[in-house]
């Protein structure tokens, strides 16, 4: 079936333009709504948290008429990351969670990702059954009267998150000592994030922290490592921690200030687990996009490296399939599924953390664990409907792919939250590299 409103990663685009507007966000509420109140007498709830856009204030309270209607109560927590959204659905036993937010993308975008009540995002089938409700869900009978939900809201949910996170450090351990600088991407972890850190005992310096529902995500948080990088320098930090806008994501930077990527902190961070016991399989999950490097330096260290579809959604379906406790993105999506049900940029971040506190060596000596094989990844915006079906570009693909052999990698795909063609190669000859990519980007470039 072929999907009209979810992608990737829950719905996404421009705010108060399809599929972002208020009556969309209503009529998910209602068809949601329905689908998790089958069975049984019992009163059903959702949660909602969001990041700092300003169009959260006018999907939040769409969503709220969409599932009180259909007699679901509704949960409020204002601006909460993804994983704390995800870590209350269950924590609250609620039947659904949804978050309000488009990640990393500026403020025009937003975005809905929704959470079954194990905390998990829902599965491609279930999304794909509440969007087959959708387009009826205004016909569909509403509750009576007196079966309305009700409405309430939470106030310690980020205090509830803080402690969470706080109790994935290491017991006994202690930032004591450890200048942190850390970049909240003016989004929904710009209170949370500062004070875990000040409570486990760090300096902190934070930016990114004074959201105005404009700036979140504007030259900031972990697609906009610059300021970042200035300020570790600046504050002579013995880290920075990059999140982006709903806090799923980490990028960190060292004390020189060179950017440390989700591949290295997967090396760091299963390098350090293998040694403790800690894997709960001898191997970790990432996607396509992970380097060959990292898979290089995980064979060295006995591990395997399974790939999946990009997304950690597809990353933590895999880990659930195998067992896996360990996976993540070259994005910086890093699951920890010991502690959370998907990304979370701040328990990823104190893995880190761990092993610096541990071996009471820089984060420069311990993060960089491989040495990583020429890759570039470029985004091709495009206009017409399907580039990739067309015959010239299959073939420039084609001979691309020939020419790099087993030396090297190509990786195509559409994006499923904007229109672009994302191109990634990979080859041990940086030339051959810049070629591939460069070659497969004009291809897709001249059908416009």
């Amino acid at each position: 079936m072929t999907r009209k409103y979810f992608g990737t990663d829950g719905i996404r685009g421009t705010a108060n333009t399809p599929p972002m507007t208020p009556e969309i966000a209503m009529r998910l509420g209602m068809a949601a709504g329905k689908y998790f109140r089958r069975g049984g007498t019992r009163r059903h709830s959702v949660v909602i948290g969001k990041d700092t856009r300003l169009s959260g204030y006018m999907i939040e309270p769409a969503l709220v008429a969409g599932f009180t209607s259909v007699g679901m109560d509704v949960t409020l927590f204002g601006p909460l990351p993804t994983p704390g959204v995800a870590m209350m659905t269950r924590s609250l036993r609620a039947d659904l969670g949804v978050m309000i937010s488009a990640s990393h993308n500026a403020f025009e975008d937003n975005g809905l990702k929704l959470f079954g009540p194990d905390g998990y995002k829902l599965s491609d089938e279930i999304e794909l059954e509440i969007e087959s409700r959708m387009d009826r869900a205004l016909d569909d009978k509403l509750a009576a009267p007196s079966a309305l939900g009700r409405t309430r809201r939470v106030d310690d949910a980020q205090a509830r998150y803080i402690e969470i996170v706080k109790a994935t450090f290491p017991r006994g351990s202690r930032l004591s000592g450890l200048r942190v600088c850390v970049d909240c991407a003016n989004g929904a972890a710009y209170k949370v994030a500062p004070t875990a850190l000040y409570e486990l005992g760090a300096e902190v310096f934070p930016i990114g922290v004074a959201p105005d529902g404009f700036n979140i995500n504007q030259e900031v948080g972990s697609t906009h490592t610059l300021a970042l990088r200035d300020a570790v320098k600046k504050y002579r930090a013995d880290i920075g921690i990059a999140l982006d806008g709903d806090a799923d994501r980490c990028i960190l930077v060292d004390e020189k200030g060179n950017e440390i990527d989700g591949d290295q902190l997967i090396g760091l961070i299963a390098g350090d687990w293998k040694k403790r016991g800690l894997l709960a399989r001898d191997g970790v999950v990432t996607t396509v996009m992970s380097n060959l490097g990292l898979e290089n330096y995980l064979k060295s260290q006995g591990l395997s490296l399974d790939r999946t579809k990009v997304g950690d959604r597809y990353v933590v379906e895999r880990m659930r399939e195998g067992g896996f406790n360990l996976g993540g993105e070259q994005s910086g999506h890093i699951v920890v599924s010991d502690h959370v049900t998907t990304g979370d940029g701040m328990i990823a971040a104190l893995q880190a953390l761990a092993v610096m506190v541990e071996t009471g060596k820089p984060l420069s000596e311990i993060a960089n664990v491989f040495e990583p094989v020429p890759q570039k990844l470029v985004n091709v915006r495009y206009q017409s409907e399907a580039p990739l079906d067309q015959d010239s570009v299959k073939q420039v693909i084609s001979a691309v792919e020939a020419r790099l052999g087993s030396t090297g990698r190509l990786v195509i795909r559409k994006s499923g939250t904007e229109p672009l063609i994302r191109v990634m190669a990979e080859a041990e000859d940086a030339a051959a590299m810049e070629s591939a990519v460069n070659e497969v980007a004009d291809a897709v470039r001249s059908i416009g």
